[in-house]
């Protein structure tokens, strides 16, 4: 070895070859260090890595089972608002078809008011024609009394007969106009 020394130190040395005492020594020291870490900082290392593989992977586990459940809650959501958006339709078709029924019984009772008071008008009319044919017949009785007892130059004063006279004369005066309307 020594001829290697001499001949290493007669030669000029490159730096980028080293010594082989170096080498030996740097190997060893490597293998220590490597040893070392080997046996203290690999363990530590591997266990926190570890743990952060448990932790991603649990964060990743509630992170499925959050989606899972957000999805169901989602599925419950719709399904409630379906049948939400269902029970409002019913409720707008019942008020519709209560609507129509309160317009259809409103319509029906103004008929039947309608008619009530139509039927009172005519029964209203009816009666004040007759009062009115009544009074006529009094005041065309009496004034065809007052004509005739003053054709006849006498007074006509009995009233039962004068009444029977004038409900006779006033009675063939319906009948002919009856039968003129009858023939057109």
């Amino acid at each position: 070895m020594n001829a290697l020394y001499v001949a290493a130190a007669a030669e000029p040395q490159n730096p980028l070859i080293p010594h082989l005492d170096e080498l030996v020594i740097g190997l060893i020291a490597f293998v220590i260090v490597f040893g070392f870490l080997a046996k203290k900082l690999l363990p530590n290392i591997n266990k926190v890595l570890e743990q952060r593989r448990e932790a991603i992977e649990g964060g990743i586990e509630k992170a499925e089972e959050a989606k899972t459940e957000a999805q169901s809650v989602l599925e419950q959501y719709k399904a409630q608002l379906a049948e939400a958006r269902h029970e409002a339709a019913r409720l707008r078709q019942e008020a519709t078809e209560q609507g129509a029924t309160i317009i259809q019984e409103m319509k029906a009772e103004g008929q039947r008011q309608r008619e009530e008071i139509v039927a009172a008008g005519h029964a209203q009319i009816e009666a004040d024609r007759k009062a009115a044919a009544s009074a006529l017949r009094q005041d065309v009785g009496k004034l065809a009394t007052d004509l005739a007892g003053k054709l006849v130059g006498e007074s006509l004063e009995d009233t039962a007969r004068q009444s029977r006279t004038i409900d006779r004369f006033l009675d063939e005066l319906e009948d002919g106009a009856s039968k003129a309307e009858a023939a057109r």
